[in-house]
């Protein structure tokens, strides 16, 4: 019997590579409202939490209209963008044994369907929670809690994969085990249940 039912993703920094493209993008928006021309290691802490949040990071006044600034910044960097080497086999893989896969994402609907939508691994994804979903986000456990209302599974029937602290604290809060995904994190001292270096790893945890 299978140790898990549901095998839930993060998506930035876990499914698809968008490092570059946030971070250089928000440096070029931070510069455009306020002036300042922040430095790149700077404005990592915005990687895994809301744009919102970030911007209230960074002490932003008008969060509405320099979100959509960002948004189109993000644009240019569109071509920086891409699904992970490896993700895909493996999704194909559990797909074909019959797991369940899910997404727990900081960003909100609209952007999750405009950058997420047209790839070829949204089919493997039934239950999507996103960042307007709930009123708290990770690191609170409201996203995983959230999805385990949606689809009527126990904390322990559920693997969350994730790169940041932000993932690993939601898991925590909500009761799931949680995998680091290595090729998406730069943080191998984040708590997790397991360590995976790349996506096939995951295979040794679910087929042993």
């Amino acid at each position: 019997m299978p140790k898990y039912e549901q095998i839930v993703f993060d998506v930035d920094g876990t499914l698809i590579d968008t490092e570059y493209a946030i971070i250089y993008s928000l440096q070029e928006t931070v510069l455009t409202v306020t002036g300042r021309q922040m430095p790149l290691a700077e404005l990592t802490f915005a990687l895994g939490i809301t744009g919102e949040d970030a911007l209230r990071r960074l002490g932003i006044e008008d969060i509405s209209a320099t979100m959509d600034i960002w948004v189109k910044n993000l644009w240019k960097y569109a071509d920086t963008v891409g699904v992970f080497r490896g993700i895909e086999d493996v999704l194909g893989k559990l797909s074909q044994l019959g797991y369940e896969m899910g997404i727990i994402t900081s960003r909100t609907r609209q952007e999750f369907e405009a950058d997420f939508d047209h790839l070829d691994i949204r089919r493997f994804f039934k239950t999507i929670v996103c960042a307007d979903d709930t009123t708290e986000h990770k690191p609170t456990p409201a996203p995983l809690l959230k999805y385990m209302e949606l689809t009527g599974t126990d904390c322990d029937q559920i693997l969350y994969i994730g790169d940041s602290e932000y993932d690993s604290g939601c898991a925590k809060g909500a009761g799931t085990d949680f995998a680091l995904a290595g090729w998406g994190s730069h943080d191998r001292e984040i708590k997790a249940d397991y360590y995976l270096e790349k996506p096939e790893d995951l295979q040794d945890i679910l087929f042993k």
